[in-house]
């Protein structure tokens, strides 16, 4: 039967217990934001031995302020943690008995569906692992992307200004071909289709 609740702090009332008891997590999110409540169970704080736990984010979990210590601290107490850039279905798995999907905020609080089917569950178990495979470990992400996540917020900056792009790049000490690549992979990490759109996104994540 699927449980729709409202809020994180529903959604953690429900479901610490089942965060508490599960050997096997597995996790996929866009940002920071979306499993808050879930970065309190109690698989989160402390040492995960005798758990599997994979997590699976979009890159602009490590834009986000903390995002790259919060991350290393997870694999530090455990956690198997990848970034894809592919789209992924925001949900967290336990056990592979009980899914948790996250759907639309409304009123300010995101809806969460928690689901026992076991149809669904092998359905996005199933689209999980193939995402998992085609992601790339966060050290290894970490590195390539390093000089994004340091020259974002100053992108950011001349975005939001409206500066031409040699203009921008002349800011910033780059090539002009430079400067739009690191715009072209800031937006990819922010899943934006647009700079206006990414402008949003950065917003809505509290980078600018």
């Amino acid at each position: 039967m699927d449980v729709l609740v409202r809020g994180e702090a529903e959604l953690f009332a429900r479901t610490a217990h089942l965060f508490s008891s599960a050997r096997e997590i597995f996790c996929a999110a866009n940002d920071l934001h979306t499993w808050a409540a879930a970065h309190r169970a109690p698989h989160a704080r402390h040492d995960m031995t005798g758990k599997t736990v994979r997590k699976l984010y979009r890159p602009a979990s490590l834009l986000q302020p903390g995002g790259v210590a919060h991350l290393r601290e997870r694999e530090r107490l455990g956690a198997r943690i990848r970034i894809t850039l592919d789209e992924i279905n925001e949900t967290i798995v336990l056990d592979r008995k009980v899914a948790i999907l996250a759907g639309d905020a409304s009123g300010g609080e995101r809806g969460y569906t928690v689901v026992t089917s076991p149809e669904v569950i092998g359905s996005v178990t199933s689209l999980f692992n193939a995402a998992w495979r085609a992601g790339t470990e966060l050290a290894i992400y970490d590195t390539e992307f390093r000089e994004v996540r340091a020259l974002a917020p100053r992108i950011l900056d001349e975005l939001a200004s409206g500066s031409k792009d040699e203009a921008a790049a002349r800011t910033l000490g780059l090539s002009v071909r430079t400067y739009r690549r690191r715009v072209a992979e800031l937006m990819a990490a922010l899943g934006a289709t647009s700079r206006f759109q990414a402008g949003a996104r950065a917003r809505e994540l509290g980078l600018v």
